[in-house]
């Protein structure tokens, strides 16, 4: 499998080169993506979910201020029996089989994870929606110059921008565009790729982001 190519552009974003890609993460067929579909879901689904707080909770009958008393006798009243005004049925009453306190996560095992995150950055990749881009930021953090940079190359569509560690004044520069989410290399993940028209990688950024997903590999030979 032959390694893909992805455009790089300068500050203006004007063409200025390409970088090979690994094609294990950025060159997976259409065909092979497609056939994966149901897991990009399973793991997004389980990402969403583990980010629930799961704190909801509600009253039951014993746990409602009041309704100690019994309303009325048992018998001769020709109403029905009752044996507390917090009993369900009762307007202010108890609620019966309501949510309690939860965790919602899902176990999702990390080559799940790993593959999905490959499949979608491959769909991206075939689509022509990869790119990486010098947004021309040096010692002081400027959005205007990072606007300029990154406009001509995703048309205002949703970004998702990819820095390294050390791009601080790039993460300062793209983090109140509307049209941006911002996230460094080593938290990049499958919901923020599917949830991006567009994904640009800074070169730091992408250098970052393929270390660290080819080292293991290396180390494993």
């Amino acid at each position: 499998m032959a390694n893909v190519t992805l455009n790089v552009t300068d500050p203006q974003g004007k063409a200025a080169g390409t970088v090979e890609a690994p094609a294990d993460i950025f060159g997976i067929s259409s065909e092979e993506v497609e056939a994966h579909v149901p897991l990009v879901h399973q793991v997004v689904t389980a990402q969403l979910a583990a980010a629930r707080q799961g704190t909801h909770a509600v009253k039951t009958r014993g746990m409602v201020s009041g309704g100690g008393k019994k309303p009325w006798k048992q018998k001769g009243t020709g109403r029905a029996r009752q044996g507390s005004i917090r009993a369900p049925q009762w307007v202010h009453g108890g609620v019966v089989h309501g949510p309690v306190p939860r965790s919602y996560d899902q176990r999702t095992p990390k080559k799940m994870k790993a593959a999905a995150l490959r499949y979608v950055l491959s769909d991206r990749a075939n689509a022509g929606r990869v790119a990486i881009v010098d947004l021309g930021i040096k010692d002081v953090p400027s959005t205007k110059a990072a606007v300029t940079a990154l406009t001509p190359v995703t048309e205002n569509r949703f970004t998702t921008v990819v820095l390294s560690r050390e791009n601080i004044n790039e993460w300062m520069s793209v983090r109140n565009i509307p049209t941006v989410h911002v996230i460094f290399a080593d938290q990049l993940n499958t919901y923020d790729v599917v949830t991006a028209q567009d994904i640009v990688f800074t070169k730091e950024g992408f250098d970052a982001f393929v270390a660290e997903k080819t080292e293991p590999v290396a180390k494993e030979a």
